[in-house]
């Protein structure tokens, strides 16, 4: 076989494996929208749960998914990128210490989230005693993401080039004015798109919240220290109803999940094409 048709029959092979992965995302969200489109109404956004599908609504676990969100991006951001900053700009690598914490932090980010739940059911709702409650959620939420968020600054933060380090530090500028000033800005772009797409991520997780107690049936709107559940363990309660009116609701507010995480990551791609720079 010559060059040419190896490169023809690879990049064959790349465009089918292409239309495949596209494929089946376009599938599930053609089916998707068919199945939630009857139910994709006000009322799932302004009423609450209830045994009569024809009244049931999601403005509950809606309303508890952006608090969670809420809690997660307040936490893991800035704990993120502190952390980023000091293993980059500061930690000694020689120090074996130090390299053990890369090493964890890259490790962390690749443990399932159901790991997470077990961990904060036993030290933060049993341990700590701060109950089965939305701010708990959020703690747990941010534990999960919160390796992503580093490992995402870190690379942010090292795609600057040297140059631009050691340019401040001949005009005379201490390590943090480097850090703050000329650092930080130029990884920003990096850095907030790593964050909403970890974002992103704790928003769908199910799992971990349901470990650490979030109630499939509420009917009344949620507090941070007081009784919850999210959107995707309200879509996995309806999708366990026998009525077919359930599985309606719940394709319905899969919709509204899917229209949030796909927002949250269009609005990363659009931060890291504006923003990014070319050094």
């Amino acid at each position: 076989m010559t060059r040419m048709w190896k490169n023809r029959l690879f990049k064959a092979a790349m465009v089918f494996s292409m239309l495949v992965a596209f494929g089946m995302l376009a599938i599930l969200l053609v089916d998707t929208i068919i199945a939630g489109w009857p139910a994709l109404s006000r009322g799932l956004f302004t009423d609450p749960p209830s045994t009569v599908p024809e009244e049931a609504g999601a403005r509950p676990a809606i309303l508890a998914t952006l608090y969670l969100g809420l809690i997660v991006l307040v936490l893991s951001v800035p704990i993120g990128v502190l952390t980023a900053i000091h293993l980059e700009e500061y930690a000694n690598r020689a120090r074996w210490w130090n390299r053990l914490i890369e090493v964890n932090i890259q490790n962390l980010a690749a443990v399932p989230s159901i790991v997470y739940g077990i961990l904060g059911l036993a030290f933060i709702v049993r341990g700590i005693g701060v109950g089965r409650v939305v701010f708990a959620g959020g703690l747990i939420l941010t534990l999960v993401v919160l390796p992503t968020v580093v490992v995402a600054s870190r690379e942010a933060i090292r795609a600057v080039p040297d140059s631009i380090r050691q340019g401040a530090f001949a005009l005379g500028a201490t390590k943090w004015q480097v850090v703050y000033r000329q650092v930080l800005p130029a990884a920003i772009p990096g850095i907030a798109t790593g964050s909403i797409l970890a974002l992103s991520r704790a928003v769908g997780e199910t799992a971990p919240l349901i470990m650490v107690g979030a109630i499939v049936y509420v009917a009344f709107d949620p507090t941070l220290f007081g009784a919850y559940t999210a959107l995707p363990v309200q879509i996995y309660n309806w999708t366990k109803q026998p009525d077919p009116t359930f599985q309606t609701l719940a394709a319905a507010a899969a919709i509204v999940l899917l229209v949030m995480v796909l927002g949250m990551n269009a609005v990363a791609i659009f931060l890291r094409n504006r923003y990014r720079k070319r050094w």
